[in-house]
């Protein structure tokens, strides 16, 4: 069964140089995708080239990965805050093909402690009876 969520996405370096009142906070990079696919097979965030275009993310490395369709190369960018079920953190993007959805993976689900449930969906970790609980090794 397939599930998406809404994820609000913005250029991290954007937000730190609005923080220091180098740019103002109307010109942080952001955008919003109402119906990003929650993937437990896919590792962080992921992004088609056009989006990660629009948030001004920089290249850091390239590195080969696997994926459903077998091994592929693919670019690391820097970082964005996003916010999901009113919940944020960060995480470096990894591009995807301009065809492709946004990939919400399991590191995000992790971070925030969501978790799909088969009926409702992308959902606050019920072991946890709503409160954001993270786990520290």
């Amino acid at each position: 069964m397939e599930h998406t969520t809404r994820i609000e996405l913005e250029n991290l370096k954007d937000l730190h140089l609005a923080e220091a009142g180098v740019i103002n906070s109307e010109d942080v990079r952001r955008l919003t995708v109402e119906d990003a696919l929650v993937d437990t097979g896919a590792t962080g965030l992921c992004l088609p080239g056009s989006l990660v275009q629009q948030l001004g993310l920089t290249p850091l490395r390239n590195i080969r990965v696997q994926t459903a369709n077998g091994p592929a190369e693919r670019t690391f960018y820097s970082e964005v805050k996003y916010t999901v079920l009113e919940r944020s953190h960060s995480i470096q993007v990894t591009d995807l093909p301009e065809d492709a959805p946004v990939l919400v993976g399991h590191m995000i689900l992790e971070a925030l402690d969501l978790c799909v449930d088969m009926r409702k969906g992308l959902i606050h970790n019920p072991a946890h009876g709503g409160a954001w609980t993270i786990k520290i090794l």
